[in-house]
């Protein structure tokens, strides 16, 4: 597996890690509705938008490498 390779990989997982808090977060809002978990999940859904991109720019600033 190339540097480039992982790189991508450990993104998509840090993505995917953001969505669950986010998901987890939201449903403890649910149970106690305090502020702290829909913060919590509001920067968690931010991070993973953020990730995003910033993969989506990663992977075609190195396509052709």
């Amino acid at each position: 597996m190339s540097l480039r390779m992982f790189h991508l990989f450990f993104i998509v997982m840090s993505v995917a890690l953001a969505a669950f808090v986010a998901a987890w977060a939201t449903g403890q809002y649910r149970v106690g509705h305090d502020a702290t978990y829909l913060a919590a999940g509001a920067s968690a859904l931010v991070g993973a938008a953020g990730l995003a991109v910033y993969g989506a720019m990663f992977r075609r600033k190195t396509k052709n490498l």
